[in-house]
């Protein structure tokens, strides 16, 4: 092969990532090379990038393999001892170019193939800039990274660190670039995104965000939220619920459960009872509003009763 080949995993904010990605390992002029970017979501999705590392080096026997994303950055040393990856870069390291220019050397131990920073010593998410998403009509921007929350069954505050946003203006700027690329749709995701603005001057939320957006850029059609904590939904979001057509009616909802005593046991802040209150106000304002969820079964200590 020759250029650059990115595999990702996971989420779409990792989809956004991989653009970026892609661009800094290209600005540095790395060649011959294939990007994989984990997620450590589940346990099957870490097999799954495995298979696909090996998969790859069975396909590319002179490729560079370079792996990062959440489950390097929790896993590090799992993939710094595969024969067949010849690069470990953390969550942080893979968005600059200067981690593609000092790569080691071909046939260096697991201790030396690795580049992962402690992601907890990150305080701020830089803007990063891309014009298109490869294989999508609908263009991902990156809004805000990590979580402040520790919820019993999640690692990804560990692989992603601490609750950081992108700055206001320069989620604009991104938007931008996107709709004068041609993109009409544009989702906003992160971690956490409904966290958004809470370590920013003047604390913006992101329902602020979107109306901005919205008013400031007329060409975007159509405007989408990844998954939120209706919990942290403000008053801005439920005025584009209620007003704004250009805002699309469906929402995914981070739940987890329906049960208050697991609720409580994961360590979310929502019960039950504020889960249905959040659908109830959402439809009372736009009635054709549709919704999707994360739920987990099994959790620990839950009964058929919980269950149901």
């Amino acid at each position: 092969m020759s250029g650059i080949e990115v595999i990702t995993f996971g989420c779409r904010l990792n989809t956004y990532e991989s653009e970026v990605m892609k661009a800094q390992a290209e600005k540095a002029g790395l060649n011959n090379a294939i990007l994989v970017n984990t997620c450590a979501v589940t346990g099957e999705a870490v097999r799954q990038a495995r298979q696909a590392i090996r998969r790859a080096r069975r396909d590319n026997p002179h490729a560079r393999i370079i792996v990062t994303g959440c489950a390097a950055q929790t896993e590090k040393e799992t993939f710094a001892e595969m024969v067949e990856v010849d690069a470990v870069l953390g969550n942080e390291e893979k968005l600059a170019s200067a981690s593609y220019r000092s790569l080691p050397d071909f046939g260096v131990s697991a201790e030396e193939k690795l580049r992962v920073n402690d992601i907890m010593s990150v305080k701020a998410t830089a803007p990063q800039m891309v014009r298109h998403i490869d294989g999508h009509v609908r263009a991902f921007i990156q809004v805000q990274n990590g979580c402040d929350h520790r919820c019993t069954f999640c690692i990804i505050p560990y692989g992603r660190g601490n609750s950081r946003s992108v700055p206001m203006g320069a989620v604009v700027d991104q938007a931008r670039k996107l709709v004068d690329s041609g993109y009409r749709e544009i989702v906003l995701t992160g971690v956490d995104a409904t966290s958004y603005g809470a370590d920013l001057p003047g604390a913006p939320t992101l329902g602020l965000l979107a109306k901005t957006l919205l008013k400031q850029l007329p060409d975007i059609r159509r405007l989408r939220l990844s998954s939120i904590d209706s919990i942290e939904a403000d008053a801005h979001l439920m005025d584009l619920i209620a007003d704004e057509p250009r805002f699309m009616p469906h929402l995914h909802l981070s739940l987890q459960h329906g049960d208050d005593m697991i609720l409580k046991r994961m360590k979310r802040r929502h019960s039950r009872a504020d889960a249905l209150r959040f659908i109830e106000d959402a439809r009372r304002l736009r009635p054709e509003m549709s919704f999707g969820a994360d739920m987990i079964a099994g959790f620990p200590t839950e009964t058929e009763e919980m269950f149901a």
